[in-house]
């Protein structure tokens, strides 16, 4: 292969959720294992580091269908940045479950483990609140007034927590969000409603302090949106008119995609729609309050199923399938045209636009110039005009993956390929294929797209053994970790970094990716 000449907005990134770094108990943290992960970044010469919701996640483990938009994971809470910074005890870190859980050699995670590590690293913080001095106190308040999100979202964990139930088995005063219910039963709830408070404040505190340093060395972070929002959620609870719901939790419109060549009924989601002429009626502020806090955590901003803001496909609500659905109206230009006033000019989104993507979704996407995105292992099926194949990637406004977190890793993939299509990917490498996803990623490099994103695991050449989700199942995702910061991450990375080089990627390519948005 040729090199490629240079562009402005031209580097590299890798796809890694922090849950699945190493160098901390039970699940990866925004403390030191995020700090030496993006220290590794940039001394390679990668400049984009992408992850997924970093929202609570669902029981299964999902962060695409969380409780809470705004929140953050309370896994991810650094328990030893905490103790050295006098917030919690040595003792009290040493006895948080799973204390002598290893840090280096991880296994996969464990989801009932890191909730009851994070509930009580809660109980830690609490207890040592009223020690902490009134300088620390103060910036704590100052924060919490500043999050309009945040009361609604304590109010709805520490309910979740007690009644457990969904909020429409609650109380009736309390399912419906009553101003005067609410004030009295938390009167009575104060210490769990703190404690709350202050894990999300010291969540937030961590992560800004990862953005700090990822500014420091260049690297960009790049973010993920859930396009719905789940029923049972903090979001839906105390906003509720804006979505399909009934206040007895019954849906009147439900979310899915059609039928396709890969389902004959197509896909229920099961989560409310939205009621966009509500969203209209308030210039669509709770969708800009919700793209404004996520532009506070991350420089780029994925937006899953970016085609619903064209047009998204409304189901019956007590439909058990998504075939009874119809087409209905989005309108994404008038969102989409507010989000870039309330950015100054810019709006830092990339589309997800997989799967079958009709003219006006192209439209909306290229009238706001926004990057789409291209998977090279959809590319290989013999069709001379398919729109993945490296050499049908038109212009720099795409980002360009081997496989994505739904993808199965590119080891496995390649191991379950049909010969005729391995032989199309031999004919383009001149040779037998040892380490099919590198090849892919030179074919990526090659492309004239801005980034090029590869998942960790590909980067590793790990098998589905490694896989992050498989959709359509319940069990097995979202629980790979990396085992260790060891010598095979380094030569990956290096790698990767050398290879991008090659073909004009650079770390300092980064900052045109958001220059590009404006």
């Amino acid at each position: 292969m040729n090199q490629a000449t240079p562009s402005r907005a031209r580097t590299t990134g890798v796809l890694l959720h922090p849950t699945a770094l190493p160098g901390s108990p039970v699940c990866g943290s925004f403390g030191e294992p995020s700090r030496r992960w993006v220290g590794q970044l940039a001394d390679n010469g990668i400049g984009v580091w992408q992850m997924l919701p970093l929202a609570p996640p669902d029981p299964t483990g999902s962060p695409y269908s969380s409780p809470s938009c705004f929140a953050l994971n309370a896994w991810f809470l650094d328990a030893a940045d905490l103790c050295r910074e006098g917030f919690i005890t040595q003792d009290a870190e040493a006895s948080l479950p799973g204390a002598d859980s290893p840090c280096d050699g991880v296994g996969p995670l464990d989801f009932q483990l890191a909730d009851r590590r994070s509930d009580a690293l809660g109980d830690a913080l609490l207890q040592h609140w009223s020690l902490q001095d009134t300088e620390r106190q103060r910036q704590f308040s100052a924060w919490c007034g500043d999050q309009s999100w945040l009361e609604d979202h304590v109010l709805f964990t520490v309910l979740h927590q007690q009644q457990q139930g969904p909020w429409w088995s609650w109380p009736d005063a309390l399912a419906r969000h009553d101003a005067r219910a609410l004030r009295t039963w938390a009167a009575d709830h104060g210490d769990e409603l703190l404690k709350e408070r202050l894990m999300q404040w010291h969540l937030d505190r961590q992560w800004q302090e990862i953005r700090d340093l990822s500014r420091q060395r260049g690297v960009l972070l790049f973010g993920d949106i859930p396009f719905y929002v789940s029923s049972d959620s903090a979001d839906v609870w105390s906003h509720r008119p804006l979505f399909t719901v009934k206040e007895n939790g019954e849906l009147t419109t439900q979310s899915g995609v059609p039928p396709d060549y890969f389902s004959e009924t197509g896909q229920l989601w099961g989560s409310p729609v939205y009621r966009w002429n509500r969203h209209r009626l308030s210039r669509f502020r709770w969708w800009r309050r919700r793209i404004a806090r996520q532009r506070q955590l991350a420089d780029l901003l994925r937006l899953d199923h970016f085609r619903a803001l064209a047009a998204y496909w409304a189901v019956p609500g007590q439909d058990t399938t998504a075939q009874n659905g119809c087409w209905q109206p989005s309108p994404g230009r008038a969102l989409l045209g507010r989000l870039q006033a309330d950015g100054g000019g810019a709006l830092p989104l990339i589309a997800e636009d997989l799967g079958v993507i009709t003219p006006d979704v192209e439209a909306l996407r290229d009238g706001f110039q926004l990057p789409g995105m291209k998977v090279l292992q959809f590319a290989f099926d013999g069709e001379t005009h398919n729109p993945y194949l490296p050499e049908n990637i038109e212009g720099n406004r795409w980002v360009v993956y081997t496989g994505t977190h739904d993808n199965p890793t590119t080891l496995g993939w390649w191991q379950r390929l049909d010969e005729d299509s391995r032989n199309r990917v031999a004919r383009r490498v001149n040779g037998e294929l040892q380490a099919p996803a590198w090849h892919l990623f030179d074919m990526a490099f090659s492309t004239t797209a801005a980034l090029v994103m590869a998942p960790l695991q590909d980067l590793l050449h790990l098998d589905d053994r490694a896989r992050f989700n498989t959709p359509g199942t319940c069990e097995g995702n979202w629980s790979w970790r990396l085992a260790s910061f060891d010598a095979a991450l380094d030569g990956a990375l290096r790698g990767y970094g050398e290879r991008g080089a090659v073909w004009g990627r650079s770390l300092a390519g980064a900052s045109g990716l958001l220059e590009s948005t404006r």
